[in-house]
């Protein structure tokens, strides 16, 4: 949990110190680095889903995740949270829009999930120490144009790569099966590219909905290949 710990310690300090600075902000300059952000999200999006092999699984688990997480009224949820928060911690921002955007950036990359079974498995936490930096960085500049939210998802951070980092021993197939990671990173890219719409204002996407569809990958990922294997077999 070291690895967990000492990125949440700089995800909490790079935020605080980007609220403080984004009140000496002017909204027009709030604007500017908001904009700046929502294309970094594209950019990166677009990078995280270019190595996915089977589009029709990762589009699949994406519409049935979105699906999902409609009936589960994610995204409505996520929205009351902003809410309630709000009242309770005051502050400036988008609230919903800093937890997701954090949260998703700082969690769906092959980083988070090769760093935490590393931690967990072997004690080392190397890779989590390079991500740490990396994400105290973002969260200065997104805690600086979005707000509170972002602060907030370091207990995502926290009880996510926790989880992960305990349950190690269980998740090792994940760490050595190279494509399913692709796919994995590649659903995650999606929600980001979304992440990034909605942050330029082309249209606001119900991020929060598709978050199933990153369940979903594992499932529909060894689904397909024991389908795949069966049909080979079936051909020999």
């Amino acid at each position: 949990m070291k690895g967990t710990l000492i990125n949440t310690g700089t995800v909490v300090a790079g935020s605080t110190l980007g609220l403080l600075a984004g009140q000496l902000l002017p909204s027009n300059a709030q604007d500017i680095a908001l904009s700046g952000i929502g294309l970094v999200n594209l950019a990166l999006g677009v990078k995280m889903f270019l190595p996915s092999k089977n589009l029709i699984l990762v589009a699949a688990c994406i519409a049935l995740g979105g699906i999902l997480g409609l009936l589960l009224g994610v995204q409505t949820g996520l929205e009351s949270l902003s809410v309630w928060a709000k009242q309770v911690v005051g502050g400036r921002g988008q609230f919903s829009e800093g937890l997701l955007t954090a949260s998703i950036l700082f969690c769906v990359g092959p980083m988070t999930i090769l760093g935490c079974i590393q931690d967990g498995l072997e004690g080392r936490s190397e890779l989590l120490g390079l991500k740490s930096t990396l994400d105290g960085v973002a969260g200065f500049f997104l805690a600086a144009s979005l707000g509170v939210g972002v602060l907030f998802s370091a207990v995502f951070l926290l009880v996510f790569q926790g989880a992960i980092t305990l349950l190690a021993s269980r998740l090792k197939w994940l760490r050595d099966d190279e494509q399913l990671l692709n796919e994995f990173t590649a659903v995650g890219g999606l929600m980001i590219l979304s992440i990034g719409i909605s942050l330029l204002g082309l249209k606001q996407m119900p991020t929060a909905n598709y978050l199933p569809a990153l369940i979903l990958v594992p499932l529909a990922y060894r689904v397909n290949r024991l389908y795949s294997n069966y049909k080979t077999s079936s051909l020999g």
